[in-house]
């Protein structure tokens, strides 16, 4: 599937996040089968868009990450509700989640990297259930056609901006159906047990990075900004109904090593597509974020070593060397740590210090497909 081509995908499933009361019989339920023309009509767009994703590259296709998912979906709706949800995790850095009416449900590789346990996890897949389970994009769907007819509105998914423009006004009336999928998803969480203020603590995290983000740039943040197709309630509203909605709750299960062990194998990866956004600040603040609870560990070391040796600024290239001697000398060390290790300190400027890192690289990784290059960095005839 091209870019071009997962855009447009894309863009038809951000339409599972919105409007009005929920019909009497649940798309989750056993056999259930689209009901008009309108519904079936967009399953039918949905599973041509279902097909195209199963070839894409962009697919991460790991199957215990996938069960893994599963398992917290099944958690919070029931085993029955969730044999209706397929899950496809993406390879995109961005922070996004979301459901198409069939029970498509996509989850974004930046998603899996800013959640720091897994209740901060399900609070999300929770609220994108309860988009599909209230039929929210059919709701949509029959509010836009008034507007711009069914081909209109398919076709602005992936289309110019002008395309956009004629559904702009459409996006807006999402906001009280973003508010009651966030207070179902809550109450998933409560009844299973998670964490209920994690749901908030996701949103006040995001805050934070949006400004770390515009202190960097030096600009002024973008977190209480709303565009034309901000489907989501301000940051800043959200964050302050869903601390409310859980003050009472006692606090309830993180499951933040299950988590970590669940991302583990993904974490070169998600650090890599994270770091190509050339955002520093977001970034460093992401990584400070995710050490405050278990401290720096050997993968968080390995990724700040990574921001550093990547922005190359005066100095960071020693600092990059210190974060990756930090992260070799613990158990949990990424193999790609001395990769880092090495390249950081031929930059350095230590080069018999970047051979014996190197070299400790490919022993451990011998299959390395970098092996020829890291050997003429080195001067060694690996």
């Amino acid at each position: 599937m091209s870019r071009k081509g997962w855009a447009a995908a894309a863009a038809l499933l951000l339409l599972a996040s919105a409007s009005s009361a929920a019909t009497s019989v649940s798309p989750a339920t056993a056999g259930y089968q689209p009901v008009g023309k309108d519904e079936q009509g967009l399953w039918a767009e949905m599973e041509e868009a279902e097909r195209e994703l199963k070839a894409s590259k962009l697919l991460v296709r790991d199957a215990a990450l996938n069960d893994y998912l599963r398992g917290v979906v099944c958690r919070l709706v029931t085993d029955e509700k969730c044999r209706a949800t397929r899950i496809y995790v993406v390879r995109d850095p961005s922070f996004n989640a979301s459901m198409a009416p069939n029970g498509l449900m996509l989850v974004h590789t930046g998603l899996l990297l800013r959640m720091r346990d897994e209740a901060e996890l399900a609070s999300v897949l929770g609220h994108e259930f309860a988009h599909f389970e209230r039929r929210h994009t059919l709701e949509r769907l029959k509010q836009a056609r008034s507007a711009t007819g069914w081909a209109a509105f398919l076709g602005a998914a992936g289309a110019f901006p002008a395309a956009f423009m004629m559904v702009g006004g459409y996006f807006s009336f999402s906001q009280d159906q973003e508010r009651e999928a966030d207070l179902d998803g809550l109450k998933a969480l409560k009844t299973t047990g998670y964490r209920t203020k994690s749901a908030a603590d996701v949103w006040a995290n995001l805050r934070a990075e949006m400004d770390a983000t515009a202190a960097a740039r030096k600009v002024r943040s973008r977190k209480d900004r709303r565009g034309m197709f901000e489907t989501h309630p301000a940051t800043a509203e959200r964050l302050a109904y869903l601390q409310a909605s859980a003050a009472s709750d006692p606090d309830g299960n993180r499951g933040q090593a299950t988590y970590q062990a669940a991302i583990a194998p993904h974490w070169p990866m998600l650090i890599d597509d994270q770091i190509k956004l050339n955002d520093f600040g977001g970034t460093d603040f992401l990584l400070s974020g995710l050490a405050s609870g278990a401290g720096w560990t050997g993968p968080l070391l390995f990724a700040r070593g990574e921001l550093y040796r990547s922005r190359g600024a005066e100095g960071d290239f020693q600092k990059a060397a210190q974060f990756y001697s930090e992260a070799v000398a613990r158990p949990d060390a990424p193999v790609a740590a001395w990769r880092g290790l090495g390249l950081a300190l031929a930059r350095a400027g230590d080069a018999a210090g970047a051979k014996a890192a190197i070299d400790d690289y490919l022993k451990r990784k011998p299959d390395a497909s970098d092996k020829a290059m890291l050997a003429m960095i080195t001067g060694g005839t690996q």
